[in-house]
């Protein structure tokens, strides 16, 4: 029986250099690994929003199929990007201990107080919406592509400056140094996180990347998923989740946006870790019954969700 593993990835530099940490953890496990890389439809259509392709795992499909057809054993994935829900066959294998959590924005120039009509770039919803929250007056454009082509498209334009996650910026040694930590900003759900998904009758592949699996930060990305997934977002929805251990306590933060930022409902939470179980779904219920449920009513409306 052939034992090497193929690591099924998408081929931007980012997700090369994930694909490429894993096959060095399970090399150092005593594995056997190598490298597919595969397109994606996120990747390949740039002209047009997230949320008007109208998939639900848009950077994530073609390697499920790639995995379902056995193109490939496993696949490497940012899981913010991966959608809560699964395809029938697939199953979370590991999760990587996560790295850092929060959104940056990257400077045009020299950091320094924006202006009131100031232009920001992000293809995120999730932070258009925060963005919009706190600075109503603000304009914000779409900007799609991977880490590098977004970095060259903030480099070509007359931008003030776009907002990036600070983990893939970090792991390809990108982050400049004009930027600001956006600690006021709630992350995506699984941000800085990431998921190595095999199929589920596939018993070695699963073994082998059990000696992955980080704890803590799978307690806390179950937990923020959950979250999402109560309220009903796809991946392109303007929801944050962000949870983090402090020894015995668990804190978790959640917030649901409407598209515009004019609305919001948030929540914060401080219990012990023995007490988290579908913490997740409870913030989440507690989000709808305080107004959440009239803005996913329309953000379903406004996105076809």
């Amino acid at each position: 029986m052939n034992n090497v593993i193929r690591i099924g990835t998408r081929d931007s530099e980012l997700a090369l250099w994930q694909a490429n940490h894993v096959k060095d953890l399970l090399e150092k496990n005593g594995f056997e690994a190598i490298i597919i890389p595969v397109k994606s439809d996120g990747d390949l259509i740039l002209d047009k929003p997230l949320h008007e392709l109208g998939i639900t795992g848009v950077f994530t499909k073609t390697l499920d199929v790639a995995m379902l057809n056995g193109t490939v054993d496993i696949a490497v994935h940012s899981m913010k990007d991966v959608p809560t829900k699964l395809p029938q066959g697939i199953v979370k294998a590991a999760v990587l201990e996560r790295a850092n959590n929060r959104d940056l924005l990257l400077h045009k120039d020299t950091p320094k107080e924006l202006d009131k009509n100031a232009t920001i770039a992000t293809g995120s919803l999730r932070r258009k919406a925060q963005w919009l929250n706190k600075y109503p007056k603000h304009n914000v454009v779409d900007l799609r592509g991977n880490v590098n082509t977004r970095l060259e498209k903030l480099k070509n334009n007359d931008w003030d400056g776009a907002v990036f996650a600070a983990a893939g910026l970090e792991r390809i040694n990108l982050k400049p140094k004009n930027h600001t930590v956006l600690d006021w900003m709630i992350p995506a759900p699984a941000q800085g996180a990431m998921l190595v998904v095999a199929l589920k009758k596939d018993n070695f592949c699963r073994e082998a990347l059990k000696r992955l699996n980080h704890y803590e930060t799978d307690i806390c990305t179950t937990i923020e998923r959950e979250f999402l997934s109560t309220l009903e977002g796809g991946c392109t929805a303007p929801i944050g989740a962000i949870a983090e251990i402090d020894i015995d306590y668990l804190t978790f933060t959640g917030g649901l946006f409407s598209l515009d930022g004019k609305q919001k409902v948030t929540i914060e939470k401080r219990i012990l870790i023995e007490h988290c179980d579908d913490l997740g779904v409870i913030c989440a219920k507690e989000i709808l019954s305080k107004g959440g449920e009239e803005i996913m009513k329309k953000l379903k409306k406004e996105l076809s969700l």
